[in-house]
């Protein structure tokens, strides 16, 4: 009995030990993925911005919105009428995105996301992620763009705020 118990605690440790080995190198190749692809992770932000400001100018049928790159490589958008803007920063050293958005609520924080390596099928990816979660980019992005055009964050916030009485075409009777 004794025998079996040190040959279960044995191994025990070495699956902790195994575990613990194999999670330290998966953080490795992770962090080292995300430094390698965190350039293209930027990319993919700028033509995402780019291609939203041209869908948006192209519905208002005018140039309400302007994406320029800075000297310094960051974006700026500004919409028209307006005098806010959009920043959006990429630290390339320190692996993050920074969003700032001077329409926004003063007691909204500035939006900060990090470039994340992860394992794929095919190999290693990296993507932004916000409090250890995925972001959807196009939704964060859109919900900015709506802040600085003046509009509530989401469309359906601005659709509760309605008084149903009057857009409702169903009566009860």
């Amino acid at each position: 009995m004794r025998d079996e118990s040190t040959r279960q605690a044995a191994q025990e440790y070495l699956d902790t030990r195994l575990t613990e080995e194999g999670q330290s190198s998966e953080d490795r190749l992770n962090m080292e993925a995300a430094v390698t692809l965190a350039s293209v992770v930027w990319k993919r932000v700028v033509e995402t911005l780019a291609t939203m400001c041209e869908e948006w100018n192209s519905v208002t049928k005018e140039q309400t919105l302007s994406c320029k790159e800075t000297v310094l490589g960051d974006l700026r958008i500004r919409y028209a009428g307006r005098s806010q803007q959009l920043i959006v920063h990429f630290e390339s050293k320190k692996g993050f995105v920074k969003i700032e958005n001077s329409a926004r609520e003063e007691h909204e924080p500035e939006v900060i996301l990090l470039v994340q390596g992860y394992a794929t099928d095919a190999g290693r990816e990296a993507r932004l992620v916000r409090n250890n979660a995925p972001v959807n980019l196009e939704m964060l992005l859109l919900g900015q763009l709506r802040v600085l055009a003046g509009l509530s964050r989401r469309a359906e916030a601005q659709a509760q705020t309605r008084r149903p009485g009057r857009h409702c075409r169903y009566s009860p009777e």
